[in-house]
């Protein structure tokens, strides 16, 4: 059996927009993706693909579920191989047996090390306070104190063991363990010395790791945190923190070399640039990156290395490519990388620079092209042979057809002949199935506190049992989430209630998150909503007390003070309630 703490972690780290791309062909709608649904045959597309919930759903046919439920839909997979092929997706192993003691003394032990990091960073960005030659460092290189407190930059003294001002205990073996100390031959002596401190972020805004860098001549130029238990080179990038919401706007994500680029670019309100740590692009880097983004730029120098990390990079990117999604490369000129082409040429220029950005189609045949000589046959030959696994590999249909067909000119080759020289994979199947009616929302309270709820899960500390009207189907759903959320270790993500839920509320359950996002709730809005309908109901509750005592009488003066106090709360309740 898989663990459900297995589970949790690979829904979390799987992207379903990503999972489901790779059947189905989808378009940005809001905050979600719309396509034709592959389970039923329709014209309208009425299928639509939560990133935030990640979760999919048909408003036609009603089809509903995970990452793992849709393999296991389409695909016709079984419960254990889809689970297995989403976990090879994202490098992770699936368990065969549950998790040991020790596995789950090292998860608690990651708690105790986030603490660790938080406190280096507090620590590295009082020093920078106090040492004036790292500040006029950051001046020299045009960075104002708002973008160095946005970014949390600090500085590392020049200090064999300068953590001992911040950690009472050096020898803690955290210290090691985070990456911030060396121990050697019995010795222990800070990691990083006399740098400009780079904090490094997880998606939860958590302090991971450092990159730190040298301020005059020194080597090397950027010094990373090594593979700790919290800090992964492969999985993260640079300021995706400060630039999520800047790539959301923007509509593109900058993927550059360097952390002082992507600080000097945000310096020119250039704020959707981000940087990998030290380490070739990965394809958790891509996927993550095009989550979020319409259109995803690398950016280069123009040398022979920057050229050939720009080709591990396509090649990276090459499987993750969606139709509707371009890759493009940028190659600077030589000399220059962003943060002096930014500081002398200011936002415009670089931007318009970025507009005339390779395709990544046009980089890769042109690569290909420099390689061959399509004059011979025997140049032509090599050609197809080193296009085939590049082509092989890209799953967007429509990307993949344009491709074909530019080799197989380029190539002097039929159309047949291409086809069966690249052996490309059939395309997928759908399998019909029947379209429910359309549903229209109730006006009860309940449904509004579970719309809302849905929203964010952390909502549930708010909802009282005891003002929810019995037999209502939104009271049982409401019911059966806050048991679950009760049950759980803790809060559990979209995808996981949605399992755990019993078949007869899922269907409501996704119609009133459905209803939450075309109303546009936020936490804000929904923690409103919540507090509007859970006093709709306790004046509903009062009511009915009040009319209960009127129905039974009144004998004494006590009993009748008493209704009156009631009376007035009711009514102080009822004029404290917006207008409908």
């Amino acid at each position: 059996m898989i663990p459900d703490a297995f589970k949790q972690d690979l829904l979390n780290r799987v992207d379903i927009v990503d999972v489901v791309s790779r059947y189905v062909q989808l378009k940005k709608g809001g905050a979600n993706y719309l396509g034709l649904c592959p389970f039923h045959g329709e014209k309208t597309p009425s299928f639509t693909v939560s990133p935030a919930k990640q979760f999919y759903h048909c408003f036609g046919c009603g089809v509903h579920g995970n990452a793992i439920g849709f393999l296991m839909e389409y695909g016709g997979m079984g419960y254990i191989d889809a689970v297995k092929e989403l976990a090879a997706s994202v490098g992770m192993q699936v368990p065969e047996k549950p998790r040991t003691t020790e596995e789950i003394a090292r998860q608690e032990r990651e708690t105790d090390l986030y603490g660790v990091m938080e406190k280096a960073m507090q620590f590295y960005r009082g020093e920078l306070k106090q040492s004036p030659r790292a500040i006029e460092y950051l001046k020299g290189r045009g960075v104002s104190g708002e973008v160095a407190a946005r970014f949390r930059i600090g500085y590392a003294p020049d200090d064999w063991q300068g953590l001992q001002k911040a950690f009472s205990d050096y020898h803690d073996k955290a210290l090691v363990e985070c990456g911030l100390v060396i121990e050697s031959e019995g010795k222990r002596y800070d990691r990083f010395r006399d740098r400009i401190m780079f904090p490094i972020y997880s998606a939860r805004a958590a302090v991971i790791g450092f990159g730190g860098r040298v301020m005059g001549a020194g080597e090397p130029k950027y010094l990373n945190s090594p593979e700790t238990p919290l800090f992964e080179k492969g999985r993260e990038v640079y300021g995706l923190v400060q630039a999520r919401e800047a790539i959301r706007t923007a509509g593109r994500a900058l993927v550059v070399e360097g952390y002082m680029d992507v600080v000097a670019l945000a310096q020119f309100d250039i704020g959707y640039a981000v940087a990998t740590l030290g380490t070739a692009t990965t394809p958790i880097h891509v996927g993550k990156l095009l989550r979020l983004a319409d259109e995803l730029v690398f950016c280069f120098d123009g040398d022979a290395a920057g050229r050939k990390a720009a080709w591990r990079a396509l090649e990276v990117a090459l499987p993750l490519a969606p139709d509707h999604k371009p890759i493009r490369f940028l190659f600077l000129p030589d000399g220059d990388d962003p943060d002096t082409y930014v500081r002398r040429h200011g936002k415009e220029g670089f931007e318009k620079l970025l507009r005339q950005a390779q395709t990544l189609s046009d980089f890769l045949l042109g690569q290909l092209r420099a390689e061959s000589d399509l004059a011979t046959a025997e140049g032509r030959a090599g050609f197809l042979a080193r296009a085939k696994p590049h082509i092989q590999k890209l799953a967007a249909p429509a990307l993949r057809v344009q491709l074909v067909n530019a080799v197989a000119e380029m190539a002097r080759v039929s159309e047949p002949d291409i086809q069966r020289l690249m052996e490309l994979p059939k395309a997928g199947y759908a399998r019909p199935a029947p379209r429910r009616p359309s549903y229209e929302a109730p006006s009860c309270p309940e449904w509004s506190l579970l719309a809302c709820l849905l929203t964010d899960l952390g909502l549930v500390e708010h909802i009282d049992p005891a003002l929810l009207t019995p037999d209502l189907p939104e009271t049982e759903a409401l019911l059966a989430i806050r048991s679950l959320c009760a049950e759980a270790a803790e809060e559990p993500s979209f995808p996981i209630l949605l399992d755990a839920l019993d078949a007869r509320h899922l269907d409501l359950v996704l119609k009133a998150q459905k209803y939450g996002e075309e109303v546009g709730f936020d936490t804000e809005g929904a923690k409103y909503e919540i507090q509007e309908a859970l006093a709709k109901l306790d004046l509903k509750r009062r009511k009915v007390e009040l009319d209960s005592i009127l129905k039974q009488g009144m004998a004494s003066r006590e009993e009748q003070l008493a209704y009156r106090d009631k009376l007035m709360t009711y009514k102080r309740l009822q004029g404290a309630l917006p207008s409908p």
